[in-house]
Order: C-alpha cells, then structure tokens, then sequence
C-alpha cells in the first residue's frame, strides 16, 4: 500500500493513484433492508460473524489501497498483520519500489521509510497526518477491513450481509464480499469510506484468519 508523502514523492504518488483508484462511475448501492424481521435476522447473523473474528487474535490482510484527499493522492499495497493489540502495516509501491511500516503496539506507534529517518508517537492515526498530510482512520482500519460494525450504525443489503456503515463522521459502504468458506464467515473485498474530501478505497486480495484465543 502507499500512502502519499510530501516532498518529492508527490508526482510519483499522483500518477500512482489511478492503479487503484480507478475503475468508472460508482454504481447505485441495492436497497438496504427495512422490514425489522429481516434487519434483525441480519443483525443476529452479524453478532456471530463478529464473535467469531473477535476471537481471532493473530490474523492479517493483502490488499491493494487507493487514497485521496483534495484531489490528491497515492496508491499500492498494504500488508497487514496484527497479534492482539499490536500491528504492524507494511506499505509499498512497486513502481517507485518505496517502502513503509507502521508499527503499534502498547507503547506508541513508529513509521519507518521517511525522508529523516522513522518518527514515533502516541497516536497512529496523528502520526500519519503530521508524516504525510494524509487523514487515515488507522486505529479502525482494521474494524472496517473486517467488516465490524458494532461502534457504529450499520445497513445491511438484500442478502443480509453489511452493506454500509457510519462512524465517526466516516461513511463506509461494502461493495463487494468474498464467500463464507468452512468456519470461517464471508469477508469483506472491497471496502469505501469517506470523509469530506478524505477518500479510501481497499481491494483484500487475501485473508489470513488464523488461530483462535
């Protein structure tokens, strides 16, 4: 994944953007479910979905990530990996072939790959904002990835699966889902959200879910 940084990385990430980002017009979401029988049934299938990948605690992600903000913006991978509390995202651009990691743990975060060397701080999502000028939801990246929705107010589709979320100021709409396989739940692959003139984009290519508690 790359996330845009200032200085001279700025061209590279703008041409970057449209590996990612584009794909033509955005298409009508279905009707969101409003007879209360169905949104509680999908309500109910939704607590167990999350129960479940709540009890994953080692578990990550491949993806391809497009960001813009202000008409500006970056593109590549991110690899994601987290063990409990802690995580770490490796971002990286292949056509520029820069690199990335952010790690978070108990202590703080630290960005590695900057122009100056890494930069710490107590707060991830502050720390990329100051590094890159970029409003990233970091801390719930992960909730939103996964398709989580009980911090905020969800919808869900004709089929009762997530289909848009709301949660702090951010809007998220689920596109598109990978189908349930053995025990473990359909997961999300396309994932939007939007904030203002802050934009996301996320296509997972692969779930790693690993072991329970």
């Amino acid at each position: 994944m790359k996330w845009m940084v200032r200085g001279p990385l700025l061209a590279a990430w703008i041409v970057l953007l449209a590996a990612c980002a584009s794909g033509g017009g955005r298409k009508a979401a279905p009707p969101a479910l409003v007879d209360p029988e169905d949104v509680a049934a999908a309500q109910a299938r939704q607590s167990t979905r999350e129960a479940w990948l709540r009890g994953r605690k080692d578990w990550g992600f491949e993806a391809r990530v497009a960001v813009s903000q202000a008409g500006k913006g970056g593109s590549g991978r991110l690899d994601w990996h987290q063990q409990g509390e802690r995580y770490t995202a490796s971002l990286s651009a292949p056509v520029t072939r820069q690199s990335w990691r952010l790690s978070v743990d108990a202590d703080g975060a630290r960005l590695e790959g900057l122009e100056g060397g890494p930069r710490q701080g107590g707060d991830a999502d502050l720390l990329l904002r100051e590094a890159t000028g970029w409003d990233i939801p970091v801390r719930t990246l992960s909730e939103w990835a996964r398709g989580l929705s009980d911090q905020g107010s969800p919808e869900f589709g004709p089929e009762g699966q997530l289909q848009a979320l709301r949660q702090a100021g951010w809007n998220i709409r689920y596109t598109e889902w990978m189908s349930a396989s053995g025990e473990q739940p359909a997961m999300p692959r396309r994932v939007e959200a939007e904030r203002g003139q802050a934009r996301v984009r996320l296509v997972v290519d692969r779930w790693d879910l690993g072991a329970g508690p």
